[in-house]
């Protein structure tokens, strides 16, 4: 094999694996020579040969035989000029002994143990029901989940969880794995990735053993794939799992599913494909509102005092996160993890101003970037009014309230000051803002419809 065709095999590998993972392990590999069936690569280091070998073997010999290559095995060398290695290691490449081959073991006989070996990545002992913060924006996903986790008779097949980076899909997946797990061992559970599931099938097309892997998939009592989105665009891939997702819900077998966007909604997606995923119960876990945040600061603050018993939270500073980091429960919480540590090396308790200094990256990049005047138009639209009567002079009761909601949640989702916002309002003074938000506080704890209607607009604007 020349080095030009190994450069056309990398544009393949750069799609199927995308831009991050190419750039991160694939691009670095420099093929050196193809023997015996052996194709021999550089690696930089022995991590990232072994990370190789365990993450894209299975693809990297496809695309090699699928281009003609008659190859049965990778082999990976550390270059002989890589910083990461001690000087009086360094040898001539043709003087190194000979390269560690790196060839999979075939799968077993017994479906129990094959069935073992898919799930490459071990359930996450964070992730259960116990520690998962219910609120509005999930209570439905929960409750699905936990239905599901039953393990009873299937009420509808398939779940699919869908929503936006951090706000828990993973999470109630590895939770209905461990309920399962405890409740009903004898099912055959089997949770991977989307990603897990294309390789395996892969390496059945490389290694002929397509009935092995119809068999494998087609036995087992509850299938949950994670990320599905990552499969669109593969059409060998969704023709396969469009087969076993049929006989499976034939067989009256639960399957569970996550995506970052609604099945309708995923881009190169078959419609087939599309079609069966819709045809159970799909699930929006929304963007996390102030409360549900709030909770999910207060339930990991009482587990780090576990770890720092001795460190103390000023009053406001939970609430002062849970407005400020609205968009990512992942950043929320590792925002929580760095403040705890920080404060514990630094001998300090936890106030505004220590969370200020510590988390000053943090905060910028979640700065909310919405505008009045963007706030102003979704109100207006929102209340069927025209953007001029909010602005205006007009105090009418159907004109008053919908402003007094737009000040309210321009002081809540901007970083404008009342006398700022007060101009942006007709130049009305900054008592009058006050007063208007202050009236809005009231209401939402009174009034449902106010309530509603502000977390409505505040999702709106979030989104």
């Amino acid at each position: 094999m020349t080095q030009e065709k190994w450069g056309q095999l990398r544009n393949k590998l750069l799609k199927a694996v995308g831009r991050n993972n190419f750039t991160t392990w694939i691009e670095p590999l420099e093929f050196q020579e193809l023997k015996g069936g052996v194709a021999v690569f550089s690696v930089p280091t022995n991590f990232m040969g072994n990370y190789v070998s365990q993450n894209f073997a299975d693809l990297i010999l496809y695309e090699l035989n699928t281009a003609g290559e008659s190859v049965q095995r990778l082999a990976f060398r550390v270059a002989a000029n890589s910083p990461a290695r001690p000087a009086a290691a360094v040898q001539p490449v043709e003087d190194q002994p000979e390269p560690v081959n790196i060839e999979l073991a075939p799968e077993s006989n017994g479906t129990n143990e094959a069935l073992e070996s898919l799930q490459a990545a071990p359930l996450d002992a964070r992730f259960t029901f116990d520690t998962f913060v219910v609120g509005k924006p999930n209570e439905l996903a929960h409750a699905a989940a936990r239905r599901v986790s039953e393990g009873g008779p299937v009420t509808f097949n398939p779940l699919v969880l869908y929503g936006g980076v951090g706000l828990g899909k993973t999470h109630l997946m590895h939770a209905i794995a461990w309920e399962l797990k405890t409740k009903r061992p004898e099912l055959n559970v089997l949770y991977l990735s989307a990603e897990q599931f294309m390789y395996r099938f892969v390496q059945a097309l490389r290694e002929r053993r397509m009935m092995d892997f119809k068999h494998l998939f087609r036995s087992v009592d509850v299938l949950m794939v994670d990320d599905v989105q990552f499969i669109a665009g593969k059409d060998s891939t969704q023709e396969e799992f469009f087969h076993t997702f049929n006989a499976l819900v034939d067989q009256n077998k639960q399957i569970i599913i996550s995506a970052d966007r609604a099945p309708g909604e995923i881009k190169d997606l078959e419609e087939r494909v599309k079609s069966r995923l819709q045809c159970g119960l799909v699930v929006d876990l929304h963007p996390t509102d102030y409360e549900l945040r709030l909770g999910i600061l207060q339930n990991k603050v009482q587990q780090y005092a576990k770890t720092y018993p001795d460190l103390k939270i000023a009053d406001g500073v939970l609430e002062f996160l849970a407005h400020r980091i609205s968009t990512n429960v992942r950043v929320l919480e590792g925002a929580l993890t760095r403040l705890f540590a920080f404060a514990s090396l630094v001998g300090r308790e936890i106030d505004m101003e220590l969370t200020q200094d510590c988390l000053a990256d943090v905060l910028r990049a979640s700065e909310r970037k919405i505008t009045v005047e963007e706030i102003q138009r979704k109100v207006s639209d929102y209340y069927n009014i025209r953007l001029s009567d909010i602005i205006g002079p007009k105090r009418l009761r159907s004109y008053a309230r919908p402003r007094q909601v737009a000040m309210y949640l321009c002081k809540q989702l901007t970083s404008r000051s009342l006398p700022e916002i007060g101009r942006r309002f007709g130049g009305r003074d900054h008592t009058t803002v006050m007063h208007g938000v202050k009236r809005i506080e009231e209401l939402k704890l009174t009034d449902g419809q106010i309530a509603e209607d502000v977390e409505m607009l505040r999702r709106a604007l979030e989104a």
